[in-house]
C-alpha cells in the first residue's frame, strides 16, 4: 500500500485525542509510511506525529500546570477536510458493527461513498484504513466529545447524513442502527428537530416533508415558506464548502431534499 498522502497533511485537531489514538493505531497495524505533499511530515515506526503530539502535551503539562486553553470557536474554526475525513472513518464503523453484522451491502455503499467523494485511488487507501478502524473498540462517547467540541455545527450534521446513508445502504435502517445514530447525535449536540429533519430523509411516510423543514402539518403556508427559507440556508451546499468539493457534493444531497419537501408542500397544500 503506498504511503497515505491523501490524508496527512489535511489533519489538524483530530490528531490528538481518542480519534488521533484510533487512527495511530491503525496506521501502525498498516506500517506504513504516512506522508503530506506539501512539506509535511512523513509517519514510519520512528517518526509517528501522534506520539509527538502525546510528547508535546506532555512538555506543555510540565511547563505550566494549567495549560493555555484556546476558545471553543478558536478550535472550531482549525477544522479540515481530514479532520471530518477521519471522524467519518470511525463514526462509520460505529454504525456498521451496531446490528452484530457488517452487511456487504453497507461495506459497499461505505466504499461507493468514498469513490464518489476521493477518486478510486485515494478511496481504496480509505477504505484500507476504514477496515482497520473497523477492528477497534471504538470510545464513542469520547469520541463524539471531541468532534463536538472542534467540529461546527454544519459539518456535524453533514456527519449524520452520511451515517444515515451507510445505515440505509441495506434498504432498511435496523433499530439497532437507528438507535445508534440516535446515541451518536446526542454526544455530537445534534437538536432532536435537526436529528429528525435529517432522518426523515431516508424513511418514507406522509410526514416527512414536514420533518424535513421541521414544521407540523398544522403550519400556515406562511410558516411552510419560511421554514424552508431557513432550512434552505441551514444545509445550504456552502455551509461546508471549507471542507472541500467532495463534501460540498454530499451536502447537495441534503439540500435537494429540502427543496424536494418543499415543492411537495406547494403541491398538497396549493400555493
Amino acid at each position: 500500500m503506498n504511503g497515505l498522502k491523501w490524508i496527512g497533511a489535511t489533519l489538524g485537531w483530530s490528531f490528538g485525542g481518542p480519534i488521533g489514538a484510533i487512527i495511530g493505531l491503525a496506521i501502525g497495524s498498516i506500517g506504513d509510511a504516512f506522508a503530506s505533499g506539501k512539506g509535511g511530515f512523513t509517519l514510519g515506526q520512528g517518526d509517528n506525529p501522534f506520539n509527538r503530539q502525546r510528547q508535546k502535551q506532555q512538555g506543555r503539562r510540565q511547563q505550566n500546570s494549567r495549560p493555555n486553553y484556546r476558545t471553543q470557536q478558536q478550535r472550531r474554526d482549525q477544522t479540515t477536510s481530514g479532520d471530518f475525513e477521519v471522524s467519518l472513518l470511525v463514526l462509520a464503523s460505529v454504525v456498521i458493527k451496531s446490528d452484530g453484522k457488517q452487511d456487504q451491502r453497507e461495506l459497499d455503499f461505505v466504499r461507493k461513498q468514498f469513490v464518489s467523494m476521493y477518486g478510486k485511488d485515494k478511496a481504496n487507501k480509505a477504505f484500507d484504513l476504514f477496515k482497520r478502524v473497523s477492528q477497534q473498540t471504538i470510545p464513542l462517547r469520547q469520541v463524539c466529545m471531541q468532534i463536538q467540541r472542534m467540529m461546527d455545527h454544519s459539518s456535524r450534521l453533514q456527519l449524520m447524513h452520511f451515517l444515515f446513508g451507510i445505515a440505509k445502504a441495506d434498504s432498511m435502517v435496523t433499530e439497532d442502527e437507528e438507535r445508534q445514530i440516535f446515541t451518536i447525535a446526542g454526544y455530537l449536540g445534534i437538536s432532536s428537530r435537526d436529528y429528525n429533519s435529517i432522518k426523515a430523509m431516508f424513511y418514507n411516510s406522509s410526514n416527512n416533508a414536514y420533518k424535513i423543514l421541521e414544521i407540523t402539518k398544522a403550519a400556515s403556508i406562511d410558516e411552510i415558506k419560511k421554514a424552508y427559507r431557513t432550512m434552505a440556508k441551514k444545509y445550504h451546499p456552502d455551509k461546508v464548502e471549507y471542507l472541500g468539493e467532495e463534501y460540498k457534493k454530499g451536502a447537495e444531497d441534503k439540500f435537494k431534499q429540502v427543496q424536494k419537501a418543499y415543492e411537495q408542500l406547494q403541491k398538497e397544500r396549493r400555493f
